[in-house]
Protein backbone atom coordinates (compact mmCIF):
# COMPACT_ATOMS: atom_id res chain seq x y z
CA UNK A 1 0.00 0.00 0.00
CA UNK A 2 2.85 2.36 0.92
CA UNK A 3 4.48 1.64 -2.45
CA UNK A 4 1.27 2.57 -4.24
CA UNK A 5 1.00 5.83 -2.28
CA UNK A 6 4.65 6.68 -3.03
CA UNK A 7 4.05 5.86 -6.70
CA UNK A 8 1.06 8.19 -6.94
CA UNK A 9 2.91 10.91 -4.99
CA UNK A 10 5.78 10.68 -7.47
CA UNK A 11 3.37 10.74 -10.40
CA UNK A 12 1.60 13.84 -9.06
CA UNK A 13 4.96 15.54 -8.48
CA UNK A 14 6.15 14.79 -12.00
CA UNK A 15 2.85 16.00 -13.48
CA UNK A 16 3.15 19.27 -11.55
CA UNK A 17 6.74 19.70 -12.76
CA UNK A 18 5.81 19.14 -16.40
CA UNK A 19 2.87 21.51 -16.03
CA UNK A 20 5.14 24.25 -14.69
CA UNK A 21 7.55 23.67 -17.57
CA UNK A 22 4.83 23.83 -20.23
CA UNK A 23 4.91 27.25 -21.82
CA UNK A 24 1.80 29.33 -22.32
CA UNK A 25 1.11 29.79 -26.02
CA UNK A 26 0.09 33.24 -27.18
CA UNK A 27 -0.43 34.57 -30.70
CA UNK A 28 0.38 38.16 -31.67
CA UNK A 29 -0.51 39.75 -35.00
CA UNK A 30 1.55 42.79 -35.96
CA UNK A 31 0.07 45.88 -37.61
CA UNK A 32 2.34 45.44 -40.64
CA UNK A 33 5.49 43.63 -41.69
CA UNK A 34 8.33 43.54 -39.15
CA UNK A 35 10.16 46.87 -38.81
CA UNK A 36 11.96 48.84 -36.05
CA UNK A 37 8.60 49.86 -34.52
CA UNK A 38 8.46 46.23 -33.37
CA UNK A 39 11.93 46.31 -31.80
CA UNK A 40 10.79 45.30 -28.31
CA UNK A 41 8.73 42.38 -29.63
CA UNK A 42 11.45 40.94 -31.84
CA UNK A 43 14.19 41.39 -29.25
CA UNK A 44 11.97 39.76 -26.61
CA UNK A 45 11.65 36.80 -28.96
CA UNK A 46 15.29 36.58 -30.03
CA UNK A 47 16.88 37.23 -26.62
CA UNK A 48 14.60 34.88 -24.71
CA UNK A 49 12.55 37.36 -22.66
CA UNK A 50 9.30 35.68 -23.70
CA UNK A 51 10.76 32.31 -22.79
CA UNK A 52 11.89 33.59 -19.37
CA UNK A 53 8.28 34.57 -18.73
CA UNK A 54 7.11 31.07 -19.64
CA UNK A 55 5.64 32.14 -22.98
CA UNK A 56 5.74 30.67 -26.46
CA UNK A 57 4.83 33.60 -28.72
CA UNK A 58 3.72 33.20 -32.32
CA UNK A 59 4.41 36.45 -34.21
CA UNK A 60 2.22 36.87 -37.29
CA UNK A 61 2.59 39.47 -40.04
CA UNK A 62 -0.78 40.41 -41.59
CA UNK A 63 -1.59 40.10 -45.27
CA UNK A 64 -3.92 43.06 -44.80
CA UNK A 65 -3.22 45.78 -42.17
CA UNK A 66 -6.93 46.11 -41.40
CA UNK A 67 -7.13 42.48 -40.22
CA UNK A 68 -5.32 42.40 -36.83
CA UNK A 69 -7.99 44.09 -34.64
CA UNK A 70 -10.77 42.18 -36.41
CA UNK A 71 -9.07 38.84 -35.75
CA UNK A 72 -8.60 39.66 -32.06
CA UNK A 73 -12.26 40.65 -31.86
CA UNK A 74 -13.20 37.32 -33.47
CA UNK A 75 -10.99 35.36 -31.06
CA UNK A 76 -8.71 34.11 -33.86
CA UNK A 77 -5.55 35.62 -32.33
CA UNK A 78 -4.81 36.58 -28.73
CA UNK A 79 -3.21 40.00 -29.23
CA UNK A 80 -2.65 42.54 -32.00
CA UNK A 81 -0.62 45.68 -32.52
CA UNK A 82 -3.04 48.52 -33.15
CA UNK A 83 -3.17 52.33 -33.28
CA UNK A 84 -4.62 54.25 -30.35
CA UNK A 85 -6.76 56.66 -32.44
CA UNK A 86 -8.25 53.81 -34.47
CA UNK A 87 -9.09 51.87 -31.29
CA UNK A 88 -11.80 54.37 -30.35
CA UNK A 89 -13.48 53.96 -33.73
CA UNK A 90 -13.27 50.16 -33.56
CA UNK A 91 -14.80 50.07 -30.07
CA UNK A 92 -17.49 52.56 -31.12
CA UNK A 93 -18.34 50.17 -33.98
CA UNK A 94 -18.90 47.39 -31.45
CA UNK A 95 -15.64 45.41 -31.62
CA UNK A 96 -14.84 43.86 -28.18
CA UNK A 97 -11.33 45.31 -28.05
CA UNK A 98 -9.38 46.82 -25.19
CA UNK A 99 -5.93 48.36 -24.94
CA UNK A 100 -3.80 46.30 -22.55
CA UNK A 101 -0.37 47.79 -23.26
CA UNK A 102 1.68 50.35 -25.17
CA UNK A 103 4.47 49.72 -27.66
CA UNK A 104 5.29 53.21 -28.99
CA UNK A 105 4.31 55.84 -26.42
CA UNK A 106 4.55 58.85 -28.72
CA UNK A 107 2.85 59.90 -31.94
CA UNK A 108 4.84 58.95 -35.03
CA UNK A 109 2.48 60.63 -37.48
CA UNK A 110 3.63 63.99 -38.81
CA UNK A 111 3.44 66.45 -41.69
CA UNK A 112 6.65 66.30 -43.72
CA UNK A 113 8.02 68.70 -46.33
CA UNK A 114 11.36 68.91 -48.12
CA UNK A 115 13.90 71.19 -46.48
CA UNK A 116 14.81 72.81 -49.80
CA UNK A 117 11.17 73.77 -50.52
CA UNK A 118 9.66 77.18 -49.88
CA UNK A 119 7.61 75.76 -46.97
CA UNK A 120 9.32 76.92 -43.80
CA UNK A 121 6.31 77.07 -41.48
CA UNK A 122 2.96 75.27 -41.38
CA UNK A 123 1.31 78.49 -42.60
CA UNK A 124 3.26 78.16 -45.87
CA UNK A 125 1.06 75.16 -46.76
CA UNK A 126 -1.71 77.53 -47.84
CA UNK A 127 -2.57 76.79 -51.47
CA UNK A 128 -0.23 73.78 -51.57
CA UNK A 129 -0.87 70.10 -52.37
CA UNK A 130 -0.80 67.76 -49.37
CA UNK A 131 -0.59 64.00 -49.97
CA UNK A 132 -2.26 61.46 -47.69
CA UNK A 133 -2.76 57.70 -47.53
CA UNK A 134 -5.86 57.12 -45.43
CA UNK A 135 -8.78 59.52 -45.10
CA UNK A 136 -10.50 59.98 -41.76
CA UNK A 137 -8.08 60.45 -38.91
CA UNK A 138 -5.34 61.95 -41.10
CA UNK A 139 -7.78 64.54 -42.51
CA UNK A 140 -8.76 65.53 -38.98
CA UNK A 141 -5.14 65.58 -37.87
CA UNK A 142 -4.17 67.99 -40.65
CA UNK A 143 -7.27 70.16 -40.20
CA UNK A 144 -6.60 70.48 -36.45
CA UNK A 145 -2.98 71.43 -37.07
CA UNK A 146 -3.96 74.04 -39.66
CA UNK A 147 -6.73 75.49 -37.46
CA UNK A 148 -4.16 76.09 -34.71
CA UNK A 149 -2.56 78.67 -37.03
CA UNK A 150 -5.76 80.12 -38.50
CA UNK A 151 -6.13 77.88 -41.57
CA UNK A 152 -8.06 74.66 -42.30
CA UNK A 153 -8.20 71.85 -44.86
CA UNK A 154 -10.03 74.10 -47.30
CA UNK A 155 -6.83 76.13 -47.63
CA UNK A 156 -4.88 73.19 -49.08
CA UNK A 157 -5.47 70.66 -51.84
CA UNK A 158 -5.60 67.09 -50.49
CA UNK A 159 -4.22 64.42 -52.86
CA UNK A 160 -4.56 60.68 -52.23
CA UNK A 161 -1.11 59.20 -52.91
CA UNK A 162 -1.96 55.78 -51.43
CA UNK A 163 1.14 54.56 -49.58
CA UNK A 164 3.65 56.47 -51.73
CA UNK A 165 4.28 59.26 -49.23
CA UNK A 166 8.02 59.79 -49.69
CA UNK A 167 8.04 59.13 -53.47
CA UNK A 168 5.19 61.58 -54.10
CA UNK A 169 7.05 64.24 -52.13
CA UNK A 170 10.42 63.57 -53.76
CA UNK A 171 8.98 63.65 -57.29
CA UNK A 172 7.10 66.91 -56.71
CA UNK A 173 3.66 65.33 -57.06
CA UNK A 174 2.77 67.01 -53.75
CA UNK A 175 4.33 69.74 -51.61
CA UNK A 176 3.82 67.99 -48.27
CA UNK A 177 2.50 64.73 -46.86
CA UNK A 178 0.44 63.88 -43.78
CA UNK A 179 0.76 60.42 -42.25
CA UNK A 180 4.54 60.28 -42.58
CA UNK A 181 6.18 58.52 -39.65
CA UNK A 182 8.92 60.69 -38.18
CA UNK A 183 11.18 57.67 -37.62
CA UNK A 184 10.76 56.27 -41.13
CA UNK A 185 9.90 58.74 -43.92
CA UNK A 186 12.51 61.29 -42.82
CA UNK A 187 15.18 58.59 -43.10
CA UNK A 188 13.78 57.36 -46.40
CA UNK A 189 14.09 60.90 -47.78
CA UNK A 190 17.63 61.18 -46.39
CA UNK A 191 18.68 58.06 -48.29
CA UNK A 192 17.51 59.78 -51.48
CA UNK A 193 20.04 62.59 -50.81
CA UNK A 194 17.36 65.00 -49.65
CA UNK A 195 16.42 66.31 -46.23
CA UNK A 196 12.93 66.43 -44.77
CA UNK A 197 11.38 68.65 -42.13
CA UNK A 198 8.60 67.38 -39.87
CA UNK A 199 5.79 69.27 -38.18
CA UNK A 200 4.48 67.33 -35.19
CA UNK A 201 0.70 67.15 -34.53
CA UNK A 202 1.13 67.30 -30.76
CA UNK A 203 2.69 70.75 -31.17
CA UNK A 204 -0.29 72.01 -33.18
CA UNK A 205 -3.40 71.27 -31.16
CA UNK A 206 -3.62 67.47 -31.35
CA UNK A 207 -3.52 65.62 -28.00
CA UNK A 208 -0.45 63.43 -27.52
CA UNK A 209 -1.17 59.72 -27.92
CA UNK A 210 0.46 56.29 -28.17
CA UNK A 211 1.05 55.51 -31.84
CA UNK A 212 1.20 51.74 -31.36
CA UNK A 213 -0.61 49.78 -28.67
CA UNK A 214 -1.32 46.16 -27.78
CA UNK A 215 -4.99 45.17 -27.87
CA UNK A 216 -6.79 42.09 -26.60
CA UNK A 217 -10.34 40.80 -26.65
CA UNK A 218 -12.08 42.30 -23.61
CA UNK A 219 -13.55 38.87 -22.85
CA UNK A 220 -10.07 37.31 -22.45
CA UNK A 221 -8.47 39.58 -19.86
CA UNK A 222 -8.42 37.02 -17.05
CA UNK A 223 -5.47 35.23 -18.65
CA UNK A 224 -2.20 35.94 -16.80
CA UNK A 225 -0.25 35.36 -20.00
CA UNK A 226 -1.18 38.83 -21.30
CA UNK A 227 0.44 40.49 -18.30
CA UNK A 228 3.46 38.18 -18.64
CA UNK A 229 3.73 39.22 -22.30
CA UNK A 230 3.89 42.89 -21.30
CA UNK A 231 6.47 42.13 -18.62
CA UNK A 232 8.66 40.50 -21.28
CA UNK A 233 8.26 43.59 -23.48
CA UNK A 234 9.39 45.81 -20.61
CA UNK A 235 12.45 43.64 -19.99
CA UNK A 236 13.28 43.67 -23.70
CA UNK A 237 12.92 47.46 -23.85
CA UNK A 238 15.30 47.91 -20.92
CA UNK A 239 17.79 45.63 -22.66
CA UNK A 240 17.35 47.55 -25.93
CA UNK A 241 18.08 50.90 -24.38
CA UNK A 242 21.09 49.62 -22.45
CA UNK A 243 22.50 47.57 -25.33
CA UNK A 244 21.35 49.18 -28.60
CA UNK A 245 24.04 47.61 -30.79
CA UNK A 246 23.63 44.08 -29.44
CA UNK A 247 19.86 44.52 -29.63
CA UNK A 248 20.15 45.55 -33.27
CA UNK A 249 22.03 42.34 -34.04
CA UNK A 250 19.31 40.34 -32.28
CA UNK A 251 16.64 42.22 -34.25
CA UNK A 252 18.15 41.58 -37.68
CA UNK A 253 18.82 37.93 -36.84
CA UNK A 254 15.04 37.40 -36.92
CA UNK A 255 14.99 37.91 -40.72
CA UNK A 256 18.51 38.92 -41.82
CA UNK A 257 17.83 39.43 -45.54
CA UNK A 258 14.75 41.56 -44.94
CA UNK A 259 15.70 43.52 -41.83
CA UNK A 260 19.40 44.27 -42.25
CA UNK A 261 18.95 47.39 -44.39
CA UNK A 262 20.33 50.91 -44.21
CA UNK A 263 16.83 52.34 -43.83
CA UNK A 264 16.05 50.07 -40.89
CA UNK A 265 19.36 50.90 -39.26
CA UNK A 266 18.61 54.63 -39.43
CA UNK A 267 15.01 54.14 -38.28
CA UNK A 268 16.24 51.96 -35.42
CA UNK A 269 18.16 54.85 -33.84
CA UNK A 270 15.17 57.18 -34.11
CA UNK A 271 12.72 54.59 -32.78
CA UNK A 272 14.47 53.47 -29.57
CA UNK A 273 13.75 56.72 -27.63
CA UNK A 274 10.04 56.39 -28.52
CA UNK A 275 9.53 52.87 -27.14
CA UNK A 276 7.17 52.55 -24.18
CA UNK A 277 9.41 51.84 -21.18
CA UNK A 278 6.43 50.74 -19.05
CA UNK A 279 4.14 48.86 -21.45
CA UNK A 280 1.59 48.02 -18.72
CA UNK A 281 1.19 51.63 -17.64
CA UNK A 282 -1.96 53.47 -18.68
CA UNK A 283 -2.01 57.28 -18.75
CA UNK A 284 -5.73 57.64 -18.08
CA UNK A 285 -5.82 61.40 -18.57
CA UNK A 286 -4.12 61.20 -21.95
CA UNK A 287 -6.39 58.41 -23.17
CA UNK A 288 -9.49 60.30 -22.06
CA UNK A 289 -8.27 63.47 -23.79
CA UNK A 290 -7.89 61.62 -27.07
CA UNK A 291 -11.33 60.03 -26.65
CA UNK A 292 -12.85 63.48 -26.23
CA UNK A 293 -10.87 64.77 -29.23
CA UNK A 294 -12.18 61.93 -31.41
CA UNK A 295 -15.72 62.75 -30.30
CA UNK A 296 -15.39 66.50 -30.83
CA UNK A 297 -14.03 65.94 -34.33
CA UNK A 298 -16.91 63.64 -35.26
CA UNK A 299 -14.78 60.50 -35.63
CA UNK A 300 -16.91 58.72 -33.03
CA UNK A 301 -20.56 59.43 -32.23
CA UNK A 302 -20.14 59.67 -28.46
CA UNK A 303 -17.28 59.99 -26.00
CA UNK A 304 -16.41 56.54 -24.67
CA UNK A 305 -15.77 55.71 -21.02
CA UNK A 306 -12.19 54.68 -20.22
CA UNK A 307 -13.25 51.19 -19.06
CA UNK A 308 -14.74 50.57 -22.51
CA UNK A 309 -11.40 50.71 -24.34
CA UNK A 310 -8.38 50.61 -22.00
CA UNK A 311 -7.16 48.78 -18.89
CA UNK A 312 -3.97 48.56 -16.85
CA UNK A 313 -3.24 44.94 -16.02
CA UNK A 314 -1.43 44.00 -12.83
Amino acid sequence: MKKIIRYFSLLIGLTASFTSLAKEKISLMLDWYVNPDHAAIIVAQQKGFFEKNNLEVEIIEPADPSLPPKLVAAGKVDLAINYQPQLYQQVAEGLPLVRVGSLISSPLNSVVVLKNSNIKTLADLKGKKVGYSVSGFEDVLLDTMLRSIGLNNQDVKLVNVNWSLSPSLLTGQVDAVIGAFRNFELNQIHLEKQEGVAFFPEEYGVPAYDELIVVANKNSLASKKISDFLTALEQATTYLQNNPNDAWQAFVSYKPKELNTELNQLAWKDTLPLLATKPHQLDTKRYQQMAEFMHQKGLIQKALELKDYAVELQ
